[in-house]
């Protein structure tokens, strides 16, 4: 069940752009990454505003205070992370296995609510809200392995293993992909 006061937003690219800072220092909070992450990934996220099916949701207490964002937009070749998990898939189980994931997919690329509002249902409504009218075939997603809220909210949800136990070029932590079809159902 979601908190009552929280109210959710589909934010335009400008919006977005003016809330950066805001939903970095969520993101720094809520993946507990040093404070100087967020300068460094700021432009990566401007960037990705850009690509095509591009689309994010704000999450805001009843202050106006941002307390979650989800954004993502369709996987393409070409793309650093799409490259990465092709890659990966390719070696682990195969070119056929790789095409069916990597073919029509939305990439679930950022999903973080605050340390202070988790629990609340909060990281759900925001996934379901992002997802809602995405056309794509299937959904994508990485998080860093082990247990965690993230994991069972991917699990609630359907998300499937696609790839355990990956390292991305530049982080030392193993990552699972995960991934499920579209559409999502409507909550149970």
């Amino acid at each position: 069940m979601t908190t009552v006061s929280t109210e959710f937003v589909q934010l335009t690219a400008d919006e977005f752009r003016t809330r950066l800072r805001e939903a970095l220092a969520i993101y720094v909070e809520a993946m507990r990454y040093p404070p100087g992450t967020a300068e460094q990934r700021a432009p990566m996220w401007l960037t990705h505003a850009l690509r095509e099916g591009w689309r994010c949701i704000g999450a805001f207490d009843s202050h106006g205070t941002m307390v979650g964002i989800a954004y993502g937009y369709k996987g393409n070749p070409g793309q650093w992370w799409h490259e990465q998990v092709r890659r990966g898939l390719v070696k682990s189980t195969g070119e056929e296995h790789a095409e069916h994931w990597l073919r029509d997919y939305f990439e679930l690329t950022e999903i973080h609510v605050s340390p202070r509002s988790q629990g609340g249902g909060i990281g759900e409504e925001l996934l379901r809200r992002l997802l809602t009218g995405v056309t794509n075939d299937h959904v994508l997603l990485s998080t860093p392995e082990g247990p965690s809220r993230a994991w069972k909210l991917y699990r609630r949800v359907g998300f499937l293993d696609v790839l355990r136990e990956y390292h991305f070029a530049g982080d030392p932590r193993p990552f699972a992909i995960l991934g499920r079809r579209l559409p999502l159902e409507p909550p149970a």
